[in-house]
């Protein structure tokens, strides 16, 4: 195994963060900004009211996203054991 496939491999775990990631990421910004939004607006200055419905909107989008995530992660780990088994039989040969 050459520096290039430890690059490539590298590469593709930062992708598949990104895609496991980026949506809880996205959701909780936008439950934040609405949040801070309605705060601004209202006046009200209650801790608990940011961190109260970005905790039940991501747990539920946890829920939703979960399939999606579990897949991800899934077919990442098999590209990744099937090249460990090459690296193997490469050695064998």
């Amino acid at each position: 195994m050459d520096s290039l496939e430890v690059m490539e491999i590298g590469r593709q775990g930062l992708i598949v963060f990104f895609k496991v990631a980026m949506p809880l990421m996205l959701i909780a910004l936008a439950v934040g900004l609405i949040v801070s939004l309605f705060q601004a607006l209202t006046q009200i200055q209650e801790q608990t009211l940011t961190f109260v419905p970005k905790i039940f909107i991501i747990f539920i989008s946890l829920i939703f996203l979960m399939p999606f995530m579990i897949s991800t992660l899934s077919d990442f780990n098999e590209e990744l054991n099937k090249r460990i088994v090459d690296i193997g039989r490469g050695n064998d040969e």
